[in-house]
């Protein structure tokens, strides 16, 4: 439930209980707020298999993981240009998420393959944002017709390894629109996925997460999103500007994570317009 289908369900509620709302209670679960009918919500990696971590926690996947089915990765979905398998690989994440008492899986990751060196390369789909585009929304349509809601990642221009959680893609208004960014765009208007995951680096110099260009003008307002925008975990570094940005939820939730990332200095730009080869 949210406040914007339940405008009524936070009414009396002091603002205190209402700002816990905005920040995970652990590394995969956000707060509850039962007085106002509002359950916690669990996570778990996706999108080639549930991720779940019922004991200790971490983003490195260094402590077990309930047992899960392993499906093949994007990179594999992606070489079989036939999105009748990205829907039965989400339909089938999606009956397993239920099972597993998940409510939200964390993909599926969107962003172009740009560089051989980026290490997520496995879990997206293609170079082509057409493509990408395409098998992102068969995948998202048929998991959350199961029940649990998607996060598509990471939004947006992520697409390298080497500073990736400070460099700025300085990227041209129209290289962003025909490369980067129409894969969003066809799964947020096709799809309607429950939340959008909003990226670590700089977009010409702002953070994603504090980006209102990106999270409202875009977004909401042009694309027409209705869900909500969840941070990369430890990704905001200023948390006031973050939500005048558009930034609904952060995770995992308040760590040192964010002073520490203020205090550094930023890396240098890189460029990520497309090669001439």
């Amino acid at each position: 439930m949210t406040h914007e289908q339940h405008p009524a369900a936070l009414d009396g509620i002091p603002l205190e209980k209402k700002v816990t709302l905005l920040s995970g209670r652990d590394f995969w679960t956000t707060r509850s707020l039962p007085e106002a009918g509002i359950d916690g919500v669990t996570m778990a990696d996706g999108p080639h298999g549930l991720r779940k971590q019922s004991g200790e926690h971490d983003h490195l996947a260094m402590y077990d993981s309930d047992p899960a089915t392993c499906f093949p990765p994007a990179v594999a979905v992606g070489t079989s240009w036939d999105v009748d398998v990205a829907a039965r690989v989400g339909a089938a994440i999606g009956r397993e998420a239920v099972a597993q008492g998940v409510h939200l899986v964390l993909g599926p990751g969107v962003n172009i393959k740009r560089s051989p060196l980026c290490g997520r390369n496995f879990e997206y789909y293609s170079e082509d944002p057409y493509l990408s585009g395409a098998l992102a929304a068969a995948f998202v349509r048929h998991l959350q017709a199961q029940g649990p809601g998607v996060s598509v990642k990471h939004f947006a221009a992520n697409n390298q390894e080497t500073n990736r959680q400070t460099i700025s893609a300085d990227v041209d208004p129209r290289t962003l629109r025909e490369i980067y960014l129409p894969a969003f765009e066809h799964v947020v208007r096709e799809a309607e996925p429950a939340t959008v995951m909003a990226a670590y680096n700089k977009i010409n110099g702002v953070f994603a997460c504090e980006n209102r260009w990106l999270l409202t003008d875009l977004l909401r307002e042009e694309w027409g999103f209705t869900g909500a925008v969840v941070s990369d975990w430890n990704a905001v570094v200023d948390r006031v500007a973050a939500l005048r940005a558009g930034l609904d939820l952060e995770m995992p939730g308040a760590t040192r994570a964010a002073t520490t990332r203020c205090s550094k200095p930023s890396a240098p730009a890189t460029s990520t317009r497309p090669s001439s080869t």
